[in-house]
């Protein structure tokens, strides 16, 4: 890259000018400060100038797609990805005018939060399925780090009872990763058997309190906090409308169940929720 591109990419990233400078420092490029803000008002890329008008149609856009259930944090997020500069106070006000009526419900939703606690980053991993799709052929399966929030997968398929598939996930996330977490946490139940033996297997010969056998634990779906407490979350953030969508479907006579309609269903409209789903994954990662 060259030196302006670089000083665009951080810029971008929302580094100070003092980090900015040091970054460039790594690249053997030496600046100084004022030559730096020289550069960046030939770029025209300033601190204090934000894209509102841009955020206001992005917003609106938002609104009337997959953002409809977004609150004001989630939509900085996916404004900042966009390369959208705007303040997140700014996001929250156009929110509450935009969508009075969904900023009313969402201030409601007020829940009494349980204690959490992870010693560390891959100390344990939490792996559950979503099965408000189920009836429609669509099933979804994830995985995240219980400290730092990270998704590990977010996966839509034809299945998420098959043992074999949830394992497949879970081997390529460990080759992605280059490591296992030392435990793993599923739900009871057949589904998660190549995981729990696949773990057992890869923490066989470690030293620590959790090796072998202890390293996977199960328990019921609704004790598993962590999962559990982010699948209200993307619900609102993109999967709602598609619930809704579906169960039109059914309502109006449209959609039967059968083996038929179940194919149609994935194959119209499993492409799409896996790029929802790819977009919350993203999003979650900025926010973890």
């Amino acid at each position: 890259m060259d030196r302006d591109h670089l000083i665009k990419v951080y810029f971008q990233m929302g580094m100070n000018y003092k980090d900015i400078l040091q970054s460039l420092a790594l690249h053997g490029i030496i600046v100084s400060e004022r030559h730096l803000h020289r550069i960046l008002r030939g770029m025209r890329l300033e601190r204090r100038r934000y894209d509102l008008d841009e955020a206001i149609d992005f917003i609106v856009e938002q609104l009337q797609g997959d953002g409809q259930d977004h609150g004001y944090r989630w939509m900085y997020t996916k404004c900042k990805q966009r390369g959208i500069r705007v303040r997140k106070e700014d996001v929250r006000i156009l929110l509450s005018l935009l969508d009075p009526v969904g900023s009313h419900v969402r201030q409601r939703r007020r829940l009494r939060r349980r204690h959490y606690s992870a010693k560390g980053q891959n100390y344990v991993w939490h792996i559950d399925s979503y099965d408000k799709l189920n009836p429609y052929g669509i099933c979804i399966n994830r995985c995240i780090d219980g400290f730092s929030r990270k998704i590990i997968w977010l996966r839509a398929a034809f299945t998420n009872s098959d043992p074999k598939v949830i394992g497949g996930y879970f081997l390529e996330a460990v080759e992605l990763c280059e490591g296992c977490p030392r435990i793993t946490r599923t739900d009871l139940g057949t589904k998660n058997v190549v995981v729990r033996d696949i773990q057992r297997y890869l923490r066989r010969d470690c030293d620590d309190d959790r090796a072998a056998e202890r390293s996977h634990i199960t328990g019921a779906s609704t004790a598993n906090q962590r999962i559990e407490s982010w699948w209200g979350l993307m619900r609102k953030e993109g999967i709602e409308r598609w619930i809704a969508m579906l169960s039109e479907l059914k309502d109006d006579g449209f959609f039967s169940g059968d083996f038929l309609d179940k194919a149609l269903s994935q194959f119209c409209f499993m492409p799409i929720i896996q790029e929802v789903l790819n977009d919350i994954k993203v999003s979650g990662m900025h926010t973890a």
